[in-house]
């Protein structure tokens, strides 16, 4: 029962930090993975590390409730928040060229958290269930009913929240230069230190009377999800900016046409694309569209670093691999492109050459 009621939120969650992440979609591997640890070892760990120090709290001070209390507003907030920037982290140090920027981050975090909530709402439902088997409650009325109310309808992204400060951190790090080492190893922590300190506020609210949890919901959670959902679209927007601001350099250079930068730069443009695509060239076209996409926001976003002089010592040759992938897909990319460009421009287009017949010229020959 626990598991059957869990799941349902699961979907939403990811397919929302998905769509964030449409502008320059990471691989599948790091969302599985970072799914995988906070399901299992930041599950883990937490039950483990929290049993224990709760424990120890109750023998030390002979007094269980006060150590409930202090497990759950002091010590779950800091081993659970460190559990699941355990995953951020690695793939910022593991797959660093997966992890450029704020929504990245954001992205590795919410989904580690909706799998760390997807395992406690597990145990906190099937819990709830025996309790009413024992109890015979049933409907609306019972536990297994509010449990559900509070955890997966009112807060479903509670812990999404939480860890989603710790990404942001991260994902500032990885904005910054490599000789700003002091910002790129503080930023983290702060946000870890912001995460842990909202967890320990939201597990404290029962504390603060009987309106508390209301109080802290409506107050605190309410307006910092409005706020942080709000700045990663903003941020996903600033990507398709930066699109549309560094591609035209290459479409000057011949890389890719005149008016490529903008149907790269918008995400229904990109769309149509890629169904005009498939639709007159099958699956294998639309998903060398789809690639030719991705690899022109990855020039996008390099050469934006490259620009800013936070670009690594290896610009010059990820810059190069870039074009040729770019270059591989050109046949099946560019009347998908074009079509896109039609479709969604207007008549007076701004983009110089557009509707004209695509140049011959051959960048390898340059």
């Amino acid at each position: 029962m626990g598991l059957g009621l869990a799941v349902l939120p699961v979907p939403l969650l990811v397919a929302a930090f998905r769509w964030l992440d449409r502008v320059d979609p990471g691989p599948w591997r790091n969302l599985l993975f970072s799914f995988a640890w906070g399901a299992c070892a930041a599950a883990l760990i937490a039950i483990v590390a929290n049993s224990f120090a709760t424990q120890w709290i109750a023998t030390a001070t002979a007094d269980p409730s006060h150590a409930d209390t202090l497990g759950a507003t002091v010590i779950a907030p800091i081993v659970e928040e460190s559990a699941k920037a355990a995953a951020v982290l690695l793939v910022f140090l593991f797959r660093r060229g997966d992890f450029t920027g704020i929504v990245d981050g954001v992205v590795i975090a919410g989904v580690t958290a909706t799998g760390f909530a997807f395992t406690e709402n597990i145990l906190y439902l099937g819990t709830a269930f025996g309790t009413d088997q024992l109890t015979g409650d049933t409907g609306i009325f019972s536990v297994t009913a509010a449990t559900f109310f509070v955890r997966v309808i009112m807060s479903p992204f509670a812990h999404p929240l939480f860890t989603v400060l710790t990404g942001i951190g991260f994902g500032v790090a990885a904005l910054s230069a490599d000789r700003q080492q002091v910002r790129r190893v503080l930023l983290p922590i702060t946000g870890l230190l912001l995460a842990m300190g909202m967890h320990a506020m939201w597990n404290g609210s029962s504390t603060f009377g009987e309106y508390g949890f209301f109080a802290v919901y409506g107050a605190f959670m309410v307006p910092a999800f409005g706020l942080l959902t709000w700045l990663a679209i903003w941020t996903r927007q600033r990507e398709l900016g930066t699109v549309r601001t560094e591609l035209p350099s290459y479409a000057v250079a011949g890389w890719l046409a005149a008016p490529e930068p903008y149907v790269l730069g918008s995400m229904k443009a990109r769309r149509l694309a890629r169904q005009y695509a498939t639709r007159h060239g099958g699956r294998d076209a639309g998903r060398a569209v789809a690639e030719y996409e991705a690899y022109a926001t990855s020039l996008a976003f390099l050469r934006h670093r490259g620009r800013r002089g936070r670009a690594g010592a290896d610009f010059a040759v990820r810059e190069r691999e870039l074009l040729h992938e770019l270059w591989a897909r050109r046949e099946p990319a560019r009347p998908a492109l074009e079509y896109a460009a039609r479709a969604t421009t207007p008549a007076r287009s701004p983009w110089p050459g557009y509707g004209y017949p695509y140049p011959t010229y051959n960048p390898y020959r340059s």
